[in-house]
């Protein structure tokens, strides 16, 4: 075996398996087995794509789209991104600074390998989605981890931003609404942070904003609003979240056209253009009203306080008020250190295992994301799938 990961490349012998996919892996496996376990570990709403999406998908291929995309994304759909960034964000793009990609998480690779040398360090506010640091790594870069506490929200300030900043350093990544916190950065926060990066104009920032619309308390901004900051920022988003598509597997982003050119051109030599049927049904997923979808937000802000109700009711279990997108992230320092049904429990990694084990409850490490007291908790799950997974927790840890 060992022989067998030489052949293998330092890169990939280096890289890190997605903690939120291995977990969920491994609870297949055990429902595989017949062990009735509750699924809250991957960020998957659990609605239906909505009819009219799913129609428009029926439609193209009734049309015959069977051919190979443009690298960038249909015209069309290019288009849709476009007034989709004018009517939510009050951003001006030109179909030259949009890419279409096979999800958003494309889309953050593509901006990673096209904007980094070896060396480049890149600021990640912690918490931060679980994939940032390893797409970091695979482009040569450097992770610097800033460290939050749930007493900052979980967000990085501007004087956090400051001190890490080196000669070194090339682009700040970030999620708001936040995967795994739910924080959100208010218009001031992110002024604050904007007023930081004019003091070093060689900093890209990449805003991921693929929670946009799952957000309870209003009053999205995006970086890229501020005029001097259009030109340095790349805002990520996509479908899979806020429309149910996460199968579907269409992200885009707006940014500098030097960069846009820059992923298309990589894009042509990996995957080249996103799935045909999927763009055309984007395009009229991305032209309807957010009313559409209205009903899956209210949806998740009704878990949202159900779950957070819960988990109060537990103790060890320390949360913030998430503002957005659909997870909790408590911290469980409380029983770290602590024996748990004869096993003692080390870190986070070993709490969200005995949770599996003796809950049948599938959750993430916070290791993953840069925050080890925590683990993460997706509540895009049932509301009888939360009740009984938070019984079932209460019970095994008291």
């Amino acid at each position: 075996m060992e022989t067998q990961t030489q052949q293998l490349s330092d890169r990939i012998n280096k890289l890190e398996t997605s903690a939120t996919l291995a977990m969920a892996a491994k609870a297949r496996e055990l429902k595989e087995a017949g062990k009735d376990i509750i699924g809250l570990s991957l960020g998957e709403p659990d609605f239906n794509t909505p009819d009219f999406i799913k129609e428009a998908a029926i439609q193209a291929i009734n049309d015959n789209y069977n051919s190979y995309t443009p690298v960038d994304g249909y015209a069309e759909l290019k288009d849709a991104i476009i007034t989709k960034f004018k009517r939510d964000n009050t951003l001006d793009y030109q179909r030259s600074q949009i890419v279409v990609s096979t999800g958003a998480k494309q889309s953050l690779y593509n901006v990673a390998m096209v904007c980094l040398n070896p060396g480049d360090e890149v600021i990640l506010p912690c918490p931060y989605w679980v994939s940032y640091s390893d797409i970091v790594k695979l482009a040569g870069g450097v992770p610097v981890e800033v460290p939050t506490t749930i007493d900052s929200d979980f967000k990085m300030t501007a004087e956090q931003l400051e001190a890490a900043i080196t000669p070194k350093t090339k682009m700040l990544w970030y999620s708001s609404p936040c995967n795994p916190s739910g924080s959100i950065y208010s218009k001031e926060e992110l002024r604050a942070l904007a007023d930081v990066l004019q003091k070093h104009p060689q900093v890209v920032v990449v805003s991921d904003e693929i929670y946009e619309h799952i957000n309870y308390v209003g009053g999205h901004f995006s970086m890229a609003q501020f005029e001097d900051m259009y030109d340095r920022t790349v805002t990520v988003n996509g479908v899979s979240k806020a429309f149910a598509m996460t199968g579907w597997r269409i992200g885009y982003i707006g940014g500098p056209n030097y960069i846009a050119r820059a992923c298309n051109k990589l894009q042509g030599q990996v995957t080249s253009g996103a799935n045909c049927i999927a763009q055309r049904a984007v395009i009229t997923a991305l032209q309807a009203p957010i009313s559409e979808i209205q009903y899956m937000i209210d949806q998740f802000k009704e878990r949202r306080k159900l779950i957070l109700d819960l988990l109060a009711d537990i103790p060890g279990f320390e949360c913030n008020k998430p503002e957005g997108a659909f997870y909790v992230f408590p911290n469980i320092s409380h029983y770290i250190g602590k024996e748990l049904k004869g096993q003692t429990i080390n870190d986070a990694s070993d709490f969200s295992m005995f949770l599996l084990e003796y809950a049948n409850v599938a959750t993430v490490t916070g290791d993953a994301f840069g925050g080890p007291n925590c683990i993460r908790l997706s509540y895009a799950a049932s509301q009888e799938e939360i009740k009984k997974a938070m019984a079932q927790i209460k019970k095994a840890v008291s």
